[in-house]
């Protein structure tokens, strides 16, 4: 299976559009789900707990969806899905598989005592959710808006409907 460079490219670029609007809008869910789980603060404090902590956890963010968006591209395509449907499925998929692991973070992260526990949260678990699935709208439409220059899939309806909006006399079945 060779992997075309320019495809995982835009694929990394969109996961980093995707992420940053992630990232973005991380105060603005806070509110609405009445949780202050923040996964930057997660990210930034994994490596350091001084003032630069968001810088790092951006950072890391972006390059998580980057990395996240390069996969895509290249697997994406292979999926049994409608093309609308691959980047929500893999970006849930990604999150209900690695949940488990914020009982770890709750227990071993470096600041878990500045940080509200996710694990058994269900509030963190609906936030985390709604992250994901953005992530994965956007995702998936950059990416094939990128990698197929602005194609837009359409499914060819022409040999069963007429400009009637009818259908056609030949595809109308008798009654046996």
């Amino acid at each position: 299976m060779a992997i075309d460079h320019s495809k995982t490219l835009r694929g990394a670029l969109a996961g980093t559009i995707a992420a940053s609007v992630w990232a973005g809008q991380i105060p603005l869910d806070k509110r609405l789900f009445g949780c202050q789980c923040d996964d930057i603060e997660l990210l930034g404090k994994t490596f350091t707990r001084g003032g630069s902590w968001p810088v790092v956890g951006w950072a890391v963010h972006l390059q998580n969806g980057a990395l996240f968006g390069a996969a895509y591209a290249n697997l994406a395509p292979r999926l049994p899905l409608p093309s609308w449907a691959r980047g929500p499925a893999l970006a849930l998929t990604e999150h209900f598989l690695s949940w488990p692991l914020m009982a770890l973070a709750d227990r071993f992260h470096p600041a878990r005592e500045q940080m509200p526990k996710a694990f058994g949260n269900q509030r963190a678990l609906a936030q985390a959710t709604w992250r994901h699935l953005l992530f994965g709208i956007l995702l998936g439409e950059l990416e094939r808006a990128l990698n197929e220059q602005g194609t837009i899939e359409m499914p060819d309806y022409e040999h069963v409907i007429s400009s009637n909006g009818h259908g056609k006399l030949e595809h109308a079945s008798t009654a046996g």
